[in-house]
């Protein structure tokens, strides 16, 4: 066992070194970012509080309000073939927006930000800001092809993702091909073995449960939610959602409150870190602004999953007229995921004081975190277990979905149900996996996933401009 693990750590460290050692998959990142922000006249800041009306304040408003905010109908006309189809063909805008967040809003919310502070310092939370503000817009692009291209399947129900922009936009069926499959593959790693190793080593940690344990009955409600189809996904990842990020995030705001006075200097600390010439941590620990930069936008992906076309399903799903409505929900995505958690996240690490050299001994990811909740209430641990089971477990549904409809592209329906037992066997598998393993396979699973996406981001990018253009014309100028 300890042969084989070692060869697929060999294998993995190869991969990340290609992938991002190097500055290649950084620069795609970051390019792709920029460019989107800049042909849409940065849109993320220039109409900052129109998509977070259409978006978070759209979830208080009634319907009527919504089309005069400019919800309403999209002149093209694919967007009018699609709100042809009767209701059913879909799930709510609200229901697809938590699906794709409770398989955004995961464990690297909580383990990721850790462990990007310890490997590359304070500062590489700033890289992951840089790479949530650039990646707003990718994610924007995304969203907005994925409901251009959408279509209907023999029940009724919309079919969407990277893989029909890629097929029918592109008529690149082998891209298409080569995105499923990787698509596949990381929802086993990114979506599945990362989330639940870190769900079973938090509760281990804070209620001594084994990790078998976890894993197994996290395999059978699994099993569970998979059985009832994107319907049953989507009313549960609806319930789940709020309640886990009021519970975390509650939990967050009342520790910084009573560390108000550090937070000022941890912001300083952040930004500073992040262009400082010298090692951040000290010794062996110690990374300068490359390793800063890399791991923060490593960490930042893998936390919003801009660029990885994993979340254009659940978006494609929805029932909505609008693609740049969509596209909208996926800046939002995107702000709350990194921007919004992920700083709370790491304010609470930093203003703890507990993120240095003398006082890390040992601890990394998840037990980190669980430390400097226990600096405020004692019964942090078990907290920061719950709260990190609850994201895992958004995550582990959340991804079974898009894994399932990239295995659908590939091999058909009947090859579904193969998939879900896979998937599930996976879960019970992830519990006892290497941490240092787990990470590696989910940064690499980011890169290769993310390579045939962006290509058709960039490919097709007219059209998107082409979608906003038209929006803006009809809610703005007017």
């Amino acid at each position: 066992m300890a042969v084989w693990r070692d060869g697929l750590a060999a294998v993995l460290d190869w991969f990340n070194q290609i992938l991002w050692e190097w500055p290649c998959m950084l620069v795609l990142f970051l390019a792709a970012g920029l460019y989107f922000s800049w042909r849409t006249g940065w849109f993320q800041f220039r109409r900052f509080s129109w998509w977070l009306k259409c978006t978070w304040g759209a979830l208080f408003q009634k319907a009527e309000s919504k089309n005069a905010a400019g919800i309403g109908d999209f002149a093209g006309e694919r967007a009018a073939q699609a709100d042809a189809q009767p209701a059913a063909a879909g799930i709510s805008e609200r229901q697809s927006i938590c699906t794709a967040l409770a398989a955004t809003v995961g464990t690297g919310n909580i383990v990721g930000v850790a462990t990007a502070i310890v490997a590359g310092g304070p500062g590489a939370v700033f890289w992951m800001w840089v790479s949530a503000f650039l990646g707003m817009m990718t994610g924007f692009a995304e969203k907005v092809l994925g409901i251009l291209y959408r279509h209907t399947d023999g029940e009724g129900r919309y079919q969407g993702g990277p893989m029909t922009y890629m097929e029918e936009g592109l008529h690149a069926k082998w891209l298409a091909l080569l995105f499923a499959v990787l698509c596949m593959a990381a929802s086993f790693g990114i979506g599945n073995v990362a989330q639940i190793h870190s769900m079973s080593g938090s509760l281990k940690e804070a209620f001594g449960i084994p990790a078998w344990a976890t894993g197994v009955a996290a395999a059978l409600v699994v099993a569970v939610v998979l059985l009832g189809g994107i319907r049953r996904i989507g009313a549960f990842t609806e319930k789940l959602v709020p309640f886990m990020v009021l519970l975390y995030m509650g939990s967050a705001l009342v520790v910084l409150a009573c560390r108000a006075g550090q937070i000022p200097a941890a912001l300083a600390l952040i930004v500073r870190e992040a262009f400082r010439l010298r090692p951040a941590l000290g010794g062996a620990a110690g990374y300068g602004i490359a390793a800063a930069m890399r791991v923060g936008v490593a960490r930042g992906v893998f936390t919003n999953e801009a660029g990885l076309g994993a979340s254009v399903f659940a978006h494609s799903a929805a029932n909505t007229k609008e693609p740049v409505q969509q596209g909208m929900w996926g800046i939002f995505e995107v702000f709350a995921d990194t921007i919004v958690v992920c700083t709370v996240t790491a304010l609470v690490i930093l203003t703890t004081g507990l993120a240095q050299p003398e006082t890390l001994a040992g601890l990394d990811g998840a037990a980190l975190t669980m430390r400097c909740f226990t600096e405020v209430f004692p019964w942090g641990d078990q907290l920061i277990a719950v709260s990190l089971a609850l994201f895992a477990f958004g995550s582990l549904i959340g991804w079974s979905y898009y894994g399932e409809r990239a295995t659908e592209y590939l091999f058909g329906e009947g090859a579904v149900l193969l998939y879900k037992m896979a998937y599930v066997f996976v879960v019970s598998l992830g519990s006892v996996a290497s941490l240092s393993v787990v990470w590696k396979m989910a940064d690499v699973c980011n890169g290769l996933m993310a390579i045939p996406n962006l290509a058709a981001l960039f490919l097709l990018r007219r059209q998107v401009t082409a979608a906003l253009k038209d929006y803006e014309g009809r809610f703005w100028k007017n």
